[in-house]
């Protein structure tokens, strides 16, 4: 009898211990597809070095806030930037967000948070780096990095504003 209920309590017990696995959200997606004009292009969120801002970013991608915005600042060989309502390179989100500086290196494909003369400006604007980036390493917050799909950014029209601006059709959270 005592052999019997020791078993059942040890089974309550591990029972207990175990705890429930959780499957992932779309928020804890790190991933971040953009289907453009030009075609997809995903990027991995770098949640690490600057969480508020990829929180911030979903929260935007979750809101659709992204979808059918221009890219209104493309330079070649520098970078491609995008996330103003307005499509001229004032509007915003209306959140600014405290500077998440870091040493990560700005290269091809990086994707860092554009703001004004002020370190926290950075709001929805964002802009994806060509070769021409490594001067603002330190200098403008790092939130991602494109895994796929350069060849899309590298296509968009060129101009601030391009005369013909391509667009993010559409914005999503998922997988890689």
């Amino acid at each position: 009898m005592f052999k019997k209920l020791f078993i059942v309590i040890l089974g309550i017990i591990c029972i207990a211990m175990v705890k429930p696995v959780k499957k992932a959200s779309a928020n804890s997606s790190k991933f971040i597809t953009i289907e453009t004009s030009k075609g997809k292009v995903v990027i991995e969120t770098l949640h690490k070095i600057a969480p508020n801002h990829v929180k911030r970013i979903k929260e935007l991608v979750k809101q659709k806030f992204y979808d059918g915005i221009i890219f209104h600042r493309v330079i070649a060989g520098f970078m491609a930037q995008t996330g103003d309502p307005d499509g001229n390179g004032t509007g915003g989100s209306g959140k600014n967000l405290k500077a998440e500086f870091s040493d990560y290196q700005y290269k091809y494909g990086t994707v860092g948070m554009a703001r004004s003369m002020n370190p926290d400006s950075g709001d929805s604007q964002f802009f994806i780096c060509f070769n021409g980036c490594s001067h603002l390493t330190g200098q403008y917050t790092v939130w991602g990095q494109v895994v796929s799909g350069m060849e899309a950014v590298e296509s968009l029209a060129v101009g601030e504003p391009p005369s013909s601006p391509d667009k993010m059709i559409s914005v999503k959270l998922g997988k890689k």
